[in-house]
């Protein structure tokens, strides 16, 4: 296995993945970390925002981490040979009012990587725009559309159920791959 400071942010997010699972801690990639998956790090994020699916103790998870190398600095996780950072919003995995859809994943050497589909992680990143009118949001969306297959007319229904559809209408040619 190559150095983690040679690893892209999808193998090191697949290697924090695995590590986690096989301590019995099942987690789903979230943010803008599956934006620059999805988009070949055109959008660059460093922290790796895991949502819990179950529950395990902060405690567990600061002793599979440590195993690995990562430490709990304040609410991250930092390893002192990666800019890349780990992070446990609280769950549960939603997009605005509704549980995430199927999961995504994504085998890399280090191990498989459970993410947002393309179509939830363009939703993920309209919920910040729509609710906090969060632009980089909204371009974080329009990328993943552009750059990965997306469900355009369930981004519509989803949209229409978050109160969103005549912004959904506003910004759909956006979204629409060039």
């Amino acid at each position: 296995m190559k150095p983690l400071k040679e690893m892209t942010i999808g193998e090191i997010a697949a290697y924090v993945a695995a590590h986690l699972r096989q301590g019995g801690v099942e987690v789903v990639l979230t943010g803008g970390s599956c934006v620059s998956i999805y988009t070949d790090n055109r959008y660059l994020s460093y922290d790796l925002d895991f949502i819990e699916v179950g529950r395990a103790s902060r405690k567990k998870i600061a002793a599979i981490l440590m195993e690995i190398g990562f430490l709990e600095k304040d609410r991250y996780f930092i390893h002192p040979d990666t800019m890349y950072f780990v992070e446990f919003p609280s769950g549960p995995l939603a997009l605005g009012a509704e549980p995430a859809g199927a999961i995504a994943e994504l085998e890399f050497a280090t191990g498989t990587l459970r993410l947002l589909s393309p179509t939830d992680c363009v939703k993920d990143r309209l919920a910040g725009y729509y609710h906090w009118l969060d632009r980089q949001c909204l371009e974080q969306a329009i990328m993943v559309a552009h750059d990965a297959e997306i469900d355009l007319e369930e981004v519509e229904r989803w949209s229409q159920q978050e109160g969103m559809g005549e912004e959904f209408e506003r910004i759909k040619t956006f979204l629409l791959a060039q």
